[in-house]
């Protein structure tokens, strides 16, 4: 028969029934512990033995320095790309046993993959008895076998969610032994060695428990599982609620629902609704409707409005209390961009790679998600990808709290599709992630995981995105990152619409298209046009070390890969450099960002793009292509407001088909805005400027008053003659819209520069013949500029050199094109004062860079600085020039690996670096002081 509600229950207070608590004990601290090397531990029972070491939890054996030392033969969860760490002699000394290095990625203190044991004693409560008693493991590495005494109760898998064993029948009042075997081994089920679930290339292979450790102790008829479905339309939640009865018979219940504001904001039309239900015996589903009153607030980037739903069931046998925070809002994708509350948002986005420099593992602390958050937002970002993984629920809240969109992915980077046990661990591992983190407002968007393989992948992720869409309308789906773009996919993420894709090395369009600011991915979408495309990991540019960061790896990970490249750089003669390589090369990598989002904002319809990384990431061959560090601090070269000009809810941009003019020529643009903002900016004015670098204003002028709407707006075109700027000159153009502002810099330079007086007393050739050789010998002025192409491979012919900056690294990508960081000169120096220049690649840098040939210096005398050098990648550290000076003979020379003779009428930042060099060396300034033998000039070039 039924059991009815006790009439005690009548006199019940709301709110104690709606803040009632489960009562738990705390596992943090002190556990038992024994590795478990050799698989032996089931067969031996050591879960009904104690153990005999010890460590704290939360943690992981890392951080409590269990373990085995890293030494040549550690066997590694990752790719290690460079293999010739294993085999170069230039090596050797890394893999000695006791200077251990590796180049890879960050190196833990301690390593360990396979079996090890944690044990608690604990006491469970007398009035526990006739409960539901559950054991939380939040965020284990990855495995989970579990003993009380010595019953088992189960293994557990997931990767993203807490582990939750049921043990009411295990756990009667009184002591009791808890034992758990984690493992963290790839076996059966492989999310693929470079996941970054797993890798070492990030978070490292931990094995461990890193977030909460308790029981919780419930009614035996309780409230298993709530979904909350906003309805911003009918303003309504739909409340999906799933009541677990372990009695015997049915119960007469009692369902409290309220609603309630937490973030900063009051709503006094929210009411609390009383329904009497039966639950049957077992686990059941109901649907009850929520009213949000007349004017719900709603959740999005620019007003991240958070409810707490408070669900209450009451029974004889007690009282089940949730509390669910949630958020009212909207996900579409139409046409090609997608909406949020019914407005479009363009998402601009970086990725999270797991990568915690202190613990080797993921923060499981809101405060330092909030931390993260809010150095995106200064960066004008909104959105976050979870590359190959899930974070903890603390990421999840924080996103919550601070307006980010998150997108995660079910913890694979894998071939999927081929009937293997991950085909069905991603399905699994899809269902936990949304029953854990579903009600969070900031999980926008899911898929598989990351660039998959598989001979069958289009149809297995089909029947993934078709399963989901179907099952949860929550949320955006796709595939995969990076592939297949099909059409079941709410919205693609492609890697087409970026200005460096994998393996385009020197052919991409910022090292093989001429400075401009007036491409988009109009004609690159054509196949991808009909849903909204996200950019796949856009930018992957590097910035030279910063070796002041090392101090900063005071935890378990040690930056033993920057060591060596320190090293390399001493051993070359070139340590005081390094502070210069990274500012200068820094500068560089954030003009190639900029180029990289402002071709996304320039695009219109587009959906936005995914950063790869505006963080360093410490993996796959050191990837520093962060303009913050793995620890989210700045690097000193950008500031985030600096940064945030061209990276913005709002960003004025301008459309130039060139940036190198000359003064016969008219400077030509279109304005525009990208407004992605919370609504339409009524009559604006938009200014613009060109300013000389002394902050003169040479031209400016006001658009005509526009309504900037929430989409790519044009605002007017802008032209001005350049005829009364006579000098060479390198200006900045400024586009202005209320708050918000842009700029960029061009370079005017004169149609003719003239005649320069004795001219004839410097001899220019492109090899170093027996004329030039007997001009030098006289005493005569030399510059060399050979034809590219010429310099022999050993001599600096096989550097690759390109404009950009280095793509990812060249150990992960195989030697990929560039080699280079760009490079580095003093602008005060005589050689340029016809060539206006900062002490890093600019734009007027491009034409010279794209016909140069680096010119390794080890031939010739450390004495000499170049006039420029080539900042090289710093796995090799090789002292590189571009222009250097010296003595040779009597006379004297310029050798410059730039060819500044071939196809001269065309190229006019040539001309200007040859008129400038040529004054320079005709002035008092040129005197070098470092003696050269002729034949080691002449041996640069091919015969």
């Amino acid at each position: 028969m039924k059991k009815y509600l006790a009439i005690v229950f009548v006199v019940l207070s709301y709110i104690n029934i709606l803040f009632a608590q489960h009562e738990t004990i705390d596992l943090d601290g002190k556990w038992d512990f024994k590795i478990d090397r050799n698989d032996v531990g089931i067969p031996e029972r050591w879960f009904a033995e104690k153990l005999d070491d010890k460590v704290i939890l939360p943690g992981s054996m890392t951080t409590n320095l269990k373990g085995d030392n890293v030494t040549s033969e550690t066997k590694w969860t990752g790719n290690f790309w460079n293999r010739f760490w294993y085999t170069d002699s230039a090596y050797a000394e890394y893999r000695k046993p006791s200077n251990v290095k590796i180049t890879s990625w960050l190196q833990p203190v301690k390593h360990y993959v396979g079996a090890a044991w944690y044990q608690k004693e604990i006491t469970i409560p007398e009035n526990w008895k006739n409960k539901c008693i559950d054991l939380v493991l939040e965020r284990c590495h990855w495995e989970t076998q579990v003993w009380i005494d010595d019953s088992y109760a189960g293994m557990q898998n997931s990767l993203a969610a807490s582990h939750i064993y049921d043990l009411a029948q295990l756990l009667l009042p009184g002591k009791h032994t808890i034992t758990i075997r984690i493992d963290n081994r790839v076996k059966d089920i492989d999310p693929g060695l470079d996941a970054h679930s797993i890798s070492d290339n990030t978070q490292t292979n931990w094995n461990g428990i890193i977030g909460e450790i308790k029981l919780i102790a419930k009614p035996l008829v309780n409230l298993f599982d709530i979904k909350v479905f906003p309805d911003i339309e009918g303003k309504k939640i739909s409340v999906k609620i799933t009541t677990q009865n372990n009695l015997n018979e049915e119960v007469d219940c009692e369902l409290r629902i309220c609603a309630e504001p937490v973030s900063n904001f009051k709503q006094n039309d929210l009411k609390t609704i009383t329904h009497k239900i039966v639950v049957a015996k077992g686990v059941e589903e109901k649907i009850i409707n929520y009213e949000m009153g007349s004017t719900p607030f709603l959740w999005d980037e620019f007003h991240p409005n958070l409810y707490a739903l408070k669900v209450g069931l009451i029974t004889q046998d007690g009282i089940d209390a949730r509390n669910i925070q949630f958020g009212m809002r909207k996900l579409e994708a139409k046409g090609t961009q997608i909406f949020v509350n019914g407005r479009p948002t363009f998402l601009r986005g970086t990725l999270e790679c797991a990568i915690f420099p202190m613990t080797g593992f993921p923060s499981t602390d809101v405060n330092e998600w909030k931390r993260i958050y809010n150095i995106i937002k200064e960066h004008g970002l909104n959105h976050m990808r979870f590359h190959s993984w899930c974070p903890p629920e603390a990421a999840f809240t924080a996103a919550d709290q601070e307006g980010i969109y998150l997108y995660v992915e079910c913890c694979a980077w894998a071939a999927v599709g081929d009937g293997k046990p991950i085909d069905k661990f991603v399905y699994d591992e899809s269902e936990r992630i949304v029953n854990a983190y579903g009600n969070h407002p900031s999980f926008c968007f899911m898929s598989y995981g990351n660039e998959p393989g598989g001979e069958n992948l289009e149809k297995y992720l089909y029947d993934f995105v078709d399963h989901w869409k179907k099952k949860d309308s929550r949320r955006l789906y796709t595939t995969a990152s990076g592939w297949p773009s099909i059409e079941i996919n709410d919205f693609h993420i492609s890697g087409t619409p970026r200005i460096q894709g994998w393996q385009e090395e020197l052919n991409s369009i910022i090292n093989a298209q001429p400075p401009s600011t007036e491409f988009n991915w109009t004609d690159r979408l054509t196949e991808l046009s009909s849903k909204p495309v996200i950019s796949h990991e856009i930018g992957q540019w590097c910035v030279y070390p910063n070796f002041e960061e090392m101090k900063k790896y005071t935890g378990i990970l040690k930056p033993k890969n920057f060591e060596i490249f320190q090293e390399t750089l001493k051993r070359n003669g070139l340590e005081n450099y390094s502070e210069k390589f990274l500012s200068a090369s820094g500068k560089l990598q954030a003009l190639c960002y900029k180029a990289d989002i402002e071709a996304a904002l320039r695009t219109p319809g587009f959906a936005g793009f995914e950063l790869l990384d505006l963080h360093d990431f410490p993996g796959q061959g050191t990837a520093l292509v962060g303009v913050l560090d793995p620890f989210w601090d700045e690097k000193g070269y950008i500031k985030p407001e600096e940064y945030k000009k061209f990276c913005n809810s709002t960003v004025p941009l301008m459309k130039m088909k060139k940036l190198v003019f000359s003064s016969s020529e008219m400077f030509e643009a279109e304005a525009l805005a990208a407004h992605y903002g919370e609504k339409v900016i009524e009559n604006v004015i938009p200014e613009w400027n060109i300013k000389d670098q002394n902050g003169k204003t040479l031209f400016g002028g006001k658009l005509s008053i526009a309504d900037l709407e929430i989409d790519l707006n044009l605002l007017g075109k802008i032209s001005v003659p350049l005829e009364s700027i006579q000098k060479a000159s390198q200006l900045d153009v400024t586009l202005s819209i209320g708050e918000f502002s842009n700029s960029w810099n061009i370079w005017v330079y004169p149609d003719s520069n003239g005649a320069i007086p004795n001219e004839e007393e410097i001899k220019i050739v492109q090899s170093l013949d027996g004329a030039a050789i007997e001009f030098l010998n006289k005493g005569g002025k030399v510059l060399l500029t050979p034809a590219k192409g010429t310099i022999l491979s050993e001599k600096g012919g096989d550097v690759a050199i390109g404009f950009s900056s280095i793509f990812w690294n060249t150990a992960w990508t195989n030697k990929q094109k560039p080699h280079t960081l760009g490079i580095l000169c003093d602008p005060a120096h005589e050689a340029f004062n016809s060539f206006p220049t900062e002490y890093f690649s600019n734009y007027q840098w491009w034409d010279a860079i794209t016909n140069s040939s680096a010119i390794r210096m080890k031939y010739f005398p450390d004495e000499i600085e170049p006039i420029v050098r080539v900042i090289d990648d710093w796995y090799s550290n090789q002292s590189l020039a571009l222009i250097f000076e010296a003595k040779a003979g009597k006379g004297k020379i310029i050798v410059c690996g730039i060819d500044l003779l071939t196809n001269l009428e065309n190229r006019i930042e040539a001309r200007q670096l040859l008129y400038s060099l040529k004054k320079y060396m005709l002035g008092k300034s040129f005197d070098p002081k470092v003696v050269v033998d002729s034949a080691d000039i002449i041996s640069l070039i091919k015969k």
